[in-house]
């Protein structure tokens, strides 16, 4: 397995998540959506630089277009359920736990080669 494509996801997913869900809290949060946005877009251009690479180099070795997507699905939930409880300092409750688990789920299924 290549873990390349995998550690450059989970960084991009790291930028991700902190884009798209850091002005929720601290000095974001007081500041006007236009100026949040575009701190955001400055973020999300990041992210780009970490997932744009990691597809290519993961196509490139052995996963499928839909491996790749499956993964950065599972590894989105995975650095939320973290930034959630960190940054947030939001609980993970049992029914979230269930819903990410019920999602996250569907990995192994997908990931599985010849299938």
């Amino acid at each position: 397995m290549g873990w390349w494509p995998i550690i450059l996801l989970t960084i991009s997913n790291v930028f991700m998540t902190i884009a798209w869900y850091g002005h929720l809290k601290g000095p974001l949060s007081l500041r006007p959506l236009p100026v949040v946005i575009l701190v955001s877009w400055l973020i999300a251009f990041v992210e780009y630089c970490f997932q744009v690479p990691a597809n290519r180099l993961g196509y490139q070795q052995h996963y499928t277009g839909a491996q790749l997507k499956i993964l950065q699905e599972v590894i989105t939930l995975l650095v939320f359920a973290v930034f959630s409880v960190v940054y947030l300092r939001e609980p993970l409750k049992w029914n979230y736990l269930v819903g990410f688990a019920m999602m996250a789920g569907a990995g192994p299924a997908g990931l599985r080669r010849g299938a």
